[in-house]
């Protein structure tokens, strides 16, 4: 039996390889670098020589706009974390409870329960009906599970999952499973679960950007200042800078009264992007782990 050698690379190919991956991490890395560099620019200064890598003015004029309703801001961080935690536990946790049925040959109606996933992707009821569910039937606007609900079940994660547990769970396994007495839910929990942690951190890592980045319920179903997100909070003081610097009578009217004229602008945009990325910088190493965990679980030796 012939023993097959390792692949060598010469040291040329090494270095081209090495060479290629620094650069793309550069690119990767160079755009989060000039944001914040231009958050922490003088707002007179980019406007008249545009973006550079190093501050040819220091100012932290931004944050200091941005930060003058700190409690708000807490707030609101406070929000999208609990929104984002629980959204995401809850969405992964029924987005595999309807995806691992439809996986099952032996499911009753499964035709049915996979049409009807399906329909939702490319059909809705429309915006007014939609909100009036949320709010006229189930009441819940101006609450935090108005901000977690609409985003909780995703069709196309559904169909993911699907497809995972189909092709990459062994049947053989379940088989023995049901031989030694467990049962479906316990034989989903035990078995299937742990073999699955790669589509299950991924959808994970979909879902938790989904709601750390999402705005858009907060303006529809929020009326409050309690419970907004921190990316509708952001959305909403860039969209009231913009209009006092766009609108002259306002600005003259500022002016006569003693008020601020010198608003940031665009290095307010790069605050609002500095503050917003933070904790979701972390979700990816954190979900990572168990990319190469679960394909170290799922192996299985033939």
């Amino acid at each position: 039996m012939s023993s097959s050698k390792p692949l060598q690379v010469s040291g040329k190919s090494k270095v081209v390889i090495h060479a290629f991956f620094i650069f793309y991490a550069a690119i990767c890395i160079l755009p989060l670098v000039l944001v914040l560099s231009i958050s922490l620019s003088d707002e007179t200064t980019v406007i008249a020589n545009g973006y550079k890598f190093i501050p040819e003015q220091f100012s932290i004029s931004a944050y200091d706009f941005l930060f003058k309703d700190m409690e708000q801001i807490v707030r609101s961080y406070g929000v999208s974390i609990f929104v984002t935690v629980v959204g995401t536990v809850i969405s992964v946790a029924l987005t595999a409870f309807y995806a691992y049925p439809l996986s099952r040959r032996d499911l009753p109606y499964k035709g049915f329960f996979a049409f009807f996933i399906f329909f939702t992707m490319l059909f809705n009821g429309g915006l007014v009906p939609w909100y009036l569910v949320y709010v006229n039937l189930l009441d819940l606007k101006n609450t935090l599970w108005v901000l977690i609900m609409p985003m909780l079940m995703s069709p196309f994660f559904v169909l993911v999952m699907r497809t995972f547990f189909a092709n990459s769970i062994p049947v053989s396994i379940l088989e023995s499973a049901r031989v030694d007495g467990a049962g479906e839910l316990r034989t989903f929990i035990r078995i299937v679960l742990p073999l699955s942690l790669p589509v299950l951190a991924t959808v994970a890592l979909f879902s938790t950007l989904n709601y750390w980045n999402d705005w858009y319920l907060s303006m529809i179903f929020i009326s409050d200042n309690k419970t907004i997100s921190l990316q509708y909070l952001m959305y909403r003081t860039l969209l009231d800078i913009q209009y006092l610097t766009s609108n002259s009578n306002v600005a003259s009217q500022i002016s006569s009264q003693g008020g601020m004229l010198d608003l940031p602008n665009k290095t307010l945009q790069m605050a609002m992007a500095v503050v917003g990325i933070g904790p979701i910088v972390l979700a990816y190493p954190f979900f990572q782990r168990y990319f190469i965990k679960g394909l170290t679980v799922g192996a299985v030796k033939g």
